[in-house]
């Protein structure tokens, strides 16, 4: 399994996860330190960093996966930054160009590499798990580049379980609300965080760890099974029913 963003947050999780329910896993993100500690010196681990906007350096990745475990069969295509907290009218360009190029162009770009190798293992194939965000189905305020891009994943998504048929490769989509990771205090929800109306409320969230069971189940799969989209929330935060 790769998964991105592996140095904090839903990404460490899984991989932790992942390692210890036996799979072999290629830990990638921008810094090497936190890589190292998610790996913790597993013997089925494999630290690599990679700035996934870099379509060297995910080549890269993907040729040392293969390179050291055979075969990718799972990516968790996690990398992502929330962006600048801004309305549409008010986003630089430089903001909404780094946005992108992280949460699509990268995700892209991993998907992509990911693709490339699964193809040279069928009938096998391999299986391709998008983090997207319940921001894919409605947006928080203040939020209009972080949920574009979601939206865009969406998009992603379907192509590629539409495209990778033909080739035992499957993709499906977990989009997550409130778990308890760092991004959570960027949005100010333990102390209040901006609604639809304009009032401030504090939301509750949901371990990372539930998270990251959620998306070993759905990589643990059987080939002939897939979750074209999956929703889980923390219980009684304000999604259902924004507005």
């Amino acid at each position: 399994m790769v998964v991105t963003g592996a140095g904090s947050g839903i990404g460490q999780a899984v991989a932790q996860a992942a390692l210890a329910a036996g799979y072999a896993v290629v830990l990638a993100g921008r810094r090497e330190a936190e890589l190292l500690a998610a790996a913790d010196g597993h013997p089925l681990s494999m630290v690599v960093p990679t700035d996934v906007t870099d379509e060297a350096q995910v080549e890269a990745l993907f040729h040392r996966a293969v390179e050291r475990f055979g075969r990718v069969d799972v990516l968790f295509n996690n990398a992502g930054t929330f962006g600048p907290a801004q309305s549409v009218d008010q986003i630089s360009l430089a903001d909404w160009n780094a946005t992108v190029a992280v949460n699509l162009t990268g995700s892209m770009l991993c998907a992509a590499a990911a693709i490339r190798t699964m193809k040279k293992q069928h009938p096998q194939g391999g299986r391709i798990i998008n983090n997207g965000s319940i921001s894919a189905h409605s947006p928080r305020p203040n939020s209009a580049a972080y949920t574009i891009t979601k939206h865009a994943i969406t998009g992603l998504t379907k192509s590629i379980e539409l495209d990778g048929r033909a080739f035992g490769i499957s993709c499906g989509q977990i989009d997550i609300g409130n778990t308890a990771t760092s991004i959570m205090s960027t949005l100010d929800v333990a102390t209040g965080a901006l609604q639809a109306n304009g009032e401030l409320l504090v939301e509750p969230t949901f371990p990372v760890a539930d998270a990251a069971r959620t998306v070993l189940f759905m990589a643990d799969l059987p080939a002939s099974a897939t979750i074209g989209q999956l929703v889980i929330t923390a219980a009684g935060m304000p999604f259902i029913g924004r507005g």
